[in-house]
């Protein structure tokens, strides 16, 4: 089949600076083109030099950059004007981004933003519109096909933040396709889902390309996601393409250090390691990480059980005001946590997690059960009887930018919990202690007068990791604290946390939605659904032979990278 778009030596410059260069392939109708690489490789630049998006004053040249859609004359998309441009971007080009909350409009309901890009490219009835959105919802399978009258009026009229994240990807897809695209450019569309929902929008993706023989462009940093919906594979690396051809070629035969290395960044389920290897590893040739044999393991779990109890929760049951204790967000948890031990915590967005947790800190008040730290009750301990074990029991959010003030520098925020917590400590040794912290988590004194805004994603979640070590605590729970991460500044992270709980003696409630992070890093992982904990044991036990259906299906759910080991 003759392509659909052609583009050869596709250049992005800015002044003084060319993030993307020497970019070539071609995509063919039905085909999905997969593009990966790191933050900042240039993967969204070049999909937005595509639809004519670079945002000024940034210029995209190339050699040739043809869209030739079945039937019609080509089109150099070089010549187009701005006014030009919507005939093709929104109409023959649809675009899903990676964070559909922020896409969608909080003011208008769905079904007017639905129906506003129908009409957008197409004059309709107001019967014809009622169809055409009933048509899109079916097709992305937000109605089902018999749907009486009511239930899509209901549907219709709710706003973004009545749906889920996974619903809310699919009313995004709904506006893509509302136009009957030949091409649809999907930027990370399933980075902030869980991983069942994540197999669900990758498995109506790989449906829909297949129906409408839809061209796609999979942007994605997740090597497994690619593999999983992707034809072909282009690795992309500071702006430039250092390896591309077919997915077998690319995930079995990978030839590039740093196509190599994003592949085994990854955790693997075949193997135990030490410590994961980094892309640095793999750029400078270092020797790979030590595998952990499974007696080793074992005995290391033996050791554990026999240290003292940390942290201990009795039948916990946390709800919120005006909720019936049937909708409670925690119902009689109940777990155990030795000192030095890593206990995981996984589970979908909604199952409880991150309640339990701020319930486990005193930040919330449960109704019944029991708290006991370090032989202490603190269940109905008061603020002023907490705040002597603060200092104690740290957390490391998710979002470090949000977490971090961006009214402080880094000596500020790093200072602040030594001055609050002693406060007689003099201001030399504080601020040299705030130094050797930070050259432990690998960055310098530089860092004390610079701003959270100006250092990397993964450089903040080190900032955020050292504030939260700043009071040398004993207990750390760690709430999706490498989710958003790209998967070699994940590794740099977990890492970091390994050696730091066996340098400080720590110990860690390790929460996630990622089944396979949550392995390498847990000693034991329980699994938590509508608010219960339905599964306890090993790591190894609960990700290679799960017991509980909900386990089996969130281990079914993770997407399958099955390549050789990279060594």
């Amino acid at each position: 089949m003759p392509p659909l778009l052609i583009v050869e030596d596709l250049a992005v410059h800015f002044p003084g600076h060319t993030p993307v260069r020497g970019v070539s392939f071609t995509l063919a109708p039905g085909q999905v083109l997969g593009i990966v690489g790191e933050s900042g490789s240039g993967k969204s630049l070049t999909a937005l030099a595509l639809i004519g998006l670079v945002p000024a004053p940034g210029t995209v040249q190339a050699e040739r950059l043809e869209w030739s859609p079945p039937e019609h004359p080509p089109v150099d998309l070089r010549t187009l004007t701005p006014r030009a441009w919507p005939q093709y971007r929104g109409r023959a080009m649809g675009m899903v981004f990676q964070e559909p909350a922020s896409s969608l409009n909080p003011v208008y309901s769905c079904g007017w933003q639905l129906a506003e890009a129908c009409r957008a490219h197409r004059s309709l009835t107001p019967a014809q519109l009622r169809q055409r959105q009933v048509q899109l919802l079916q097709e992305v399978q937000l109605l089902p096909p018999d749907a009486p009258p009511v239930m899509v009026s209901s549907l219709l009229h709710r706003y973004p933040h009545q749906f889920s994240g996974g619903q809310l990807q699919r009313w995004m897809l709904a506006m893509a396709l509302a136009s009957d695209p030949w091409l649809l450019l999907a930027d990370e569309p399933t980075t902030a889902l869980d991983v069942t929902i994540q197999a669900e929008i990758l498995s109506l993706m790989k449906r829909l390309c297949q129906q409408r023989q839809m061209a796609t462009l999979l942007i994605s940093h997740d090597l497994a996601v690619v593999a999983d919906l992707a034809d072909q594979v282009l690795v992309m690396y500071q702006g430039t393409v250092v390896e591309s051809g077919s997915k077998a070629d690319i995930f079995q035969h990978p030839q590039h250090p740093y196509t190599r290395g994003l592949l085994a960044c990854r955790p693997s389920a075949r193997h135990r390691l030490a410590l994961l290897p980094t892309l640095t590893d793999f750029l400078e040739n270092r020797p790979a990480p030590a595998v952990i044999s499974p007696a080793a393991h074992a005995q290391r779990l033996s050791q554990l059980q026999q240290q003292p109890v940390l942290f201990q929760v009795e039948n916990l049951q946390v709800g919120y005001p005006r909720q019936p204790p049937e909708q409670w967000a925690v119902k009689g948890v109940s777990f155990t946590i030795h000192r030095g031990e890593t206990l995981g915590l996984v589970g979908e967005s909604g199952c409880g997690k991150s309640t339990l947790a701020r319930a486990v800190l005193g930040l919330l008040r449960p109704q019944t059960g029991r708290i006991i730290f370090d032989g202490q009750e603190i269940t109905r301990y008061s603020q002023a009887q907490l705040r002597p074990l603060r200092r104690r029991m740290q957390l490391i959010f998710q979002d470090p930018l949000g977490s971090l003030s961006p009214r402080m520098t880094v000596r500020e925020a790093l200072l602040e919990p030594l001055r609050i917590h002693f406060p007689r400590q003099s201001p030399r040794l504080a601020l040299a202690q705030v130094v050797t912290l930070l050259e432990r988590v690998g960055l310098d004194a530089d860092a004390l007068p610079r701003y959270p805004h100006q250092f990397s994603g993964g450089q903040r979640q080190r900032l955020a990791i050292a504030r939260a070590l700043v009071t040398s605590p004993d207990f750390l729970i760690c709430d999706e604290s490498v989710s958003a991460l790209d998967i070699s500044i994940q590794a740099q992270v977990l890492n970091l946390l390994k050696q730091l709980q066996t340098e400080f003696h720590l110990t860690y409630l390790f929460i996630s939605h990622d089944l396979s992070v949550v392995h390498f890093m847990s000693d034991r992982i329980m699994v938590m659904n509508q608010g219960q904990i339905v599964e306890i044991g090993s790591a190894d036990q609960i990700y290679h032979h799960p017991q509980h259906p909900y386990t089996q299906n969130l281990i079914q759910a993770i997407p399958c990278l099955d390549v050789p080991q990279v060594s």
